[in-house]
């Protein structure tokens, strides 16, 4: 632990409190913006988006105090990054709220949300999304490797990758995937892509928790949920070979599952 002196700690607290304040000016903001939800629910899964951004923005704040702290006094402000923690997840429970935490559930069921958010293009999405995928790395990185977060962090990704797929009018985007004409194409395939790499994550990392550390059956459960998901877009896409292969890696996973429920391997 680094000696730590009065001067260095005048210096963090003189570094850190312009960027408290912005955090206070947000925080109230974002209170005034629920009161005013309250009174009128006009737009609100719009107004939700703004929070949404809103709390990215409050994350990244905390993550600065945390740098500062790291250079001025040698070590990490845990308190800070915690609340960086706190606000992804108040960022990612407002998109929940939008477009619900489901993750292999039909199309047909996200539609009627994805319709209440339609005047969001699709680029504006994407962009919100990769920003929030950012932050939480960034988070990750500066707990560092051994952080009693490291297990906690598969929820957060599963959950970002849940919020992150319910976004994305997946009708809409089946038809620009394939139309290089399309002004939203090159999104749509950086989007896509982007998506199946952050279900397959979570899949593989809900099934590594499931053996490396909780041996709980729903862990298992959600890592398959995460590969049903992601055969749902090789599906859309008519990505047969695809799509069969992830299907054969499900019924392997769940045929573990219950073969360890059933062996007791369980707890």
């Amino acid at each position: 632990m680094p000696l730590i002196t009065s001067e260095s700690r005048s210096e963090f607290a003189d570094k850190a409190k312009p960027v408290r304040d912005k955090i206070d000016v947000t925080l109230k903001k974002e209170k005034n913006m629920l009161d005013l939800m309250k009174r009128d629910t006009g737009g609100v899964e719009y107004k939700k988006l703004l929070l949404c951004e809103d709390m990215i923005y409050v994350a990244t704040l905390y993550i600065s105090i945390n740098s500062f702290s790291v250079e001025i006094l040698g070590t990490k402000n845990n308190d800070a990054l915690n609340d960086a923690r706190k606000s992804i997840y108040k960022a990612i429970i407002y998109l929940e709220e939008i477009v619900s935490n489901v993750v292999d559930c039909p199309y047909s069921e996200i539609e009627p949300k994805i319709a209440l958010i339609s005047n969001m293009p699709l680029e504006k999405r994407f962009y919100l999304v990769r920003k929030l995928g950012l932050v939480i790395q960034v988070l990750v990185d500066a707990f560092g490797d051994n952080s009693k977060w490291k297990w906690s962090f598969v929820e957060l990704r599963g959950r970002f990758a849940v919020v992150a797929k319910n976004l994305l009018d997946m009708k809409q985007a089946a038809k620009d995937y394939f139309d290089l004409r399309s002004l939203d194409y090159e999104n749509t395939v950086l989007y896509i892509r982007l998506l199946k790499k952050l279900l397959d994550k979570s899949a593989s990392e809900y099934r590594d928790r499931y053996e490396l550390s909780t041996r709980r059956i729903d862990d298992m459960r959600v890592a398959i949920n995460f590969l049903i998901a992601l055969r749902r877009i090789a599906m859309i896409l008519g990505d047969n070979a695809e799509s069969e292969g992830i299907k054969k890696k499900a019924i392997v996973w769940k045929s573990k599952m219950e073969n360890d429920t059933k062996t007791g391997a369980s707890r």
